[in-house]
């Protein structure tokens, strides 16, 4: 079943001087399977929304209901529903506390009451999952890991408790080229192949164009618009009144169709762009 978001607004500080409402009447469905990108420009209210996904925030006014059942309601246990949906912060890393990847990795595990057995099977997989291997890092101290390896670690402890939806709010922020490339494709293969509904706040617009199967685009604290990467990345002049561009295949195909290049206009990735332009270059030749 679905995630829902009914009407939901948030307001920080209410009653005082530093009042703000930060989101208000947002309304959408995360639907089981896919991979959503929230976009927006700084201060859209991204990170409120995807904090009440798993109840970290608590709604000004509204409802969030993950498989049926409202996580704020009277007399619901919230810590089984935070079991289903997993979140990562930005800089995840700075979380770590244990002294070794395994003992981090096992610490939500291990407070749910589960046995050692499930446990260790829960830490290897989640360690697979990340790729690390278990007989090289666990027993290490996460501390001593570069800083995409420790992010890792910490991506693995949200991953040990086996989420049905998965949460990540700017997953690469910070890390070089090798790193953001590495934690991109680990969260690629988790909703391929584990089947995991992945919700990732992102400000690269290449990176929803490669991964999303739906873009969720937010401005101040309203969405906006909610639909493919096609067809957002289509809308180009409305992209860019939010204070957001389009992905670099697809400002390159627009300037080309000014040129005068016969271009579909709702194209938006490199791979898109290069089986077009060869198109043109055989028929030129002809």
């Amino acid at each position: 079943m679905p995630i829902q978001v009914k009407d939901l607004t948030h307001t920080y500080s209410e009653g005082s001087a530093f009042q703000s409402t930060a989101i208000r009447d947002v309304n959408l469905t995360i639907e089981d399977g896919e991979f959503v990108c929230v976009v927006g420009h700084t201060g859209s209210g991204k990170s409120t929304l995807v904090q009440h996904l798993n109840g970290l925030l608590k709604p000004t006014a509204g409802q969030i209901l993950v498989d049926g059942e409202d996580m704020n309601g009277e007399g619901v246990n919230k810590r089984l529903i935070r079991q289903k949906v997993g979140l990562v912060f930005q800089y995840p890393e700075y979380q770590l506390f244990e002294e070794t990847v395994a003992k981090d990795i096992a610490f939500g595990p291990k407070n749910q009451g589960l046995s050692t057995e499930e446990i260790d099977r829960r830490v290897r997989r989640a360690m697979a999952h990340v790729h690390l291997d278990y007989d090289k890092y666990a027993e290490r101290s996460p501390f001593e890991l570069s800083g995409g390896q420790m992010r890792r670690v910490a991506i693995a402890g949200v991953l040990a408790m086996e989420p049905s939806y998965l949460i990540l709010d700017e997953p690469t922020a910070g890390l070089d080229p090798k790193g953001r490339d590495r934690i991109l494709g680990m969260i690629q293969d988790l909703h391929r192949e584990g089947g995991v509904t992945v919700v990732m706040v992102s400000h690269s617009m290449d990176d929803c164009a490669r991964l999303a199967t739906r873009m969720i685009v937010m401005s101040k604290g309203t969405v906006v618009a909610s639909d493919t990467p096609r067809a957002i990345f289509a809308q180009a002049d409305m992209m860019q009144s939010v204070g957001l561009g389009v992905p670099e295949a697809a400002q390159l195909c627009r300037a080309l169709r000014e040129k005068g290049l016969d271009l579909p206009d709702d194209l938006y990735t490199q791979e898109e762009l290069h089986a077009q332009l060869l198109r043109l270059w055989k028929e030129a030749g002809r």
